[in-house]
């Protein structure tokens, strides 16, 4: 049976886009194994005191029903330049816990610090997060992500980025990208497109 995680940015103990993360685990759940009865994640999440304090990672493995909590310390990593990949078989569309396909990639970026994964022509994902470009007016995301991740969502439902179909060949009308995931804001990991190899 396949295992699926999600990964949840808690913040002085305050659980983010609880809404967003239950409704992407319960839809997995619901699709992938047929479970009618939804989970709420809050419920489940514990937090010990050191666990109150900062920014931790949460991560939740499960199938039909919760595996294994995880929680620890965030740490941010430092990308400055991403390394265009092709891939046009890579499937996911669910977050899978094993990402043996995705590292695969990653192991490919050489010199860059990420991979910026094109599928079928088109701009898709890094290996851990979803993308946004920058055209000088406005912050748009690219239409056919690997996975449709939940701080994406909650941006694009606030209508502060856009959906697009982006190719590679419009890669030139973007002056910087930014990396977004659940533990990464708009803003936190900025890179200059001359940056993207």
């Amino acid at each position: 049976m396949c295992l699926l995680i999600e990964t949840i940015k808690v913040v002085e103990g305050q659980i983010q886009n609880a809404a967003y993360h239950n409704r992407r685990l319960n839809n997995a759940r619901k699709e992938l194994f047929d479970c009618k009865r939804a989970i709420d994640v809050i419920e489940h999440l514990k937090l010990k005191d050191a666990e109150l304090n900062g920014i931790q990672k949460c991560t939740i493995t499960y199938n039909e029903s919760i595996v294994e909590i995880k929680v620890q310390p965030y740490t941010k990593r430092k990308i400055e330049s991403l390394k265009l990949i092709v891939d046009n078989s890579i499937d996911y569309s669910y977050k899978y816990a094993d990402r043996e396909q995705l590292n695969e990639l990653s192991a490919k970026r050489e010199s860059c610090d990420e991979v910026l994964i094109i599928k079928n022509g088109l701009i898709t994902d890094t290996s851990f997060s979803n993308i946004i470009f920058f055209d000088g007016r406005k912050w748009v995301t690219p239409n056919k992500p690997l996975l449709e991740g939940t701080k994406r969502q909650q941006l694009i439902d606030e209508r502060i980025i856009e959906v697009e179909e982006i190719k590679l060949s419009d890669l030139k009308r973007f002056s910087r990208a930014c990396l977004i995931n659940a533990m990464l804001e708009m803003g936190d990991t900025v890179v200059d497109c001359k940056n993207i190899r």
